[in-house]
């Protein structure tokens, strides 16, 4: 049966469970743990499961229907969902594709999930487990590609994004049960496991059966520098004169630091003292780099 929805300046029980008004990402219910009366307006809810929230004199404990659901010893099917979302500026389009395996529970067909048709495709989906080693998980999508939809799909995008591939395109990981699909007794839309975003970060290959994507989180930045740009202790990198910059005096100096007396002849040198001979020894400067560095690289 589906939970209904949490309710304000109304009197719960201990055991009472309800979910947020609105769609929530963690997909979490929230059990009553503390008798009382809901306030005016809806708390903040947590993320977690375990974690609580006060509501006025009620105290909600976040749980996940799913997970209890498993608990049982004989419990539903796990069913995995995944839905590959475009962004228009990349490629083209705000396409949203939804498909799922169809490897569990006998499902070889389409099915409906909060009112959403997922298409049955031969796919793979492996490496999402988290693990204690420091690094995040990049998993892998292999679907299949034997009537060539995936790699008509493929020169779409490169039409708008040479050499994309799909590159930047959300990948949802949408996993509930089969008791909470639509047209079950139990159907659900709230009744699902905490959604994973993940984002296409390279097509790893591509042949006439399947194509496959590795995947990243939008957290994994492997490669990138902090800040993004080089850590330079003494020599400034901005344009003199820019907005980054911002001197707009008439004291002009050559590259050097001399007194100079024409704006063709002004040049920065570059250095803090260059900065301190335009802005004063004392003010806040503009300057460009990292004196406190120790190393350049």
């Amino acid at each position: 049966m589906a939970v209904a929805a949490w309710a304000a300046s109304t009197a719960f029980t201990v055991g009472d469970i309800r979910r947020a008004s609105t769609e929530q990402p963690s997909g979490l219910f929230f059990r009553c743990t503390t008798a009382g009366t809901s306030a005016a307006t809806e708390p903040g809810w947590p993320n977690n499961p375990g974690d609580t929230v006060t509501d006025n004199t009620c105290v909600w404990t976040g749980i996940v229907s799913a997970y209890e659901e498993l608990a049982k010893v004989n419990p539903s099917a796990i069913i995995e969902l995944f839905e590959l979302r475009l962004e228009s500026a990349l490629h083209g389009s705000n396409d949203v594709y939804r498909f799922h395996a169809g490897s569990n529970a006998d499902l070889t067909g389409n099915i409906v999930f909060n009112s959403q048709a997922y298409s049955r495709v031969p796919l793979k989906a492996d490496g999402f487990e988290y693990t204690n080693t420091g690094t995040l998980p990049r998993p892998t999508l292999t679907i299949s590609n034997l009537d060539s939809t995936i790699s008509a799909l493929l020169l779409v995008v490169n039409a708008t994004t040479s050499g994309n591939d799909l590159g930047g395109a959300e990948v949802r990981r949408i996993r509930t049960l089969k008791k909470y699909l639509d047209g079950e007794s139990a159907a659900d839309p709230n009744a699902q496991f905490p959604q994973e975003r993940w984002f296409v970060d390279r097509k790893s290959n591509e042949t006439r059966d399947a194509v496959t994507f590795e995947l990243a989180s939008k957290f994994d930045l492997a490669g990138q520098k902090i800040p993004r740009r080089q850590i330079i202790a003494n020599v400034c990198q901005w344009k003199y004169r820019s907005s980054e910059c911002s001197y707009t005096g008439s004291n002009f100096f050559d590259a050097n630091g001399n007194t100079v007396g024409t704006l063709a002849q002004d040049v920065c040198g570059k250095r803090v003292s260059s900065c301190k001979l335009r802005f004063g020894n004392n003010a806040e400067l503009p300057f460009g780099s990292f004196p406190g560095a120790g190393l350049s690289q």
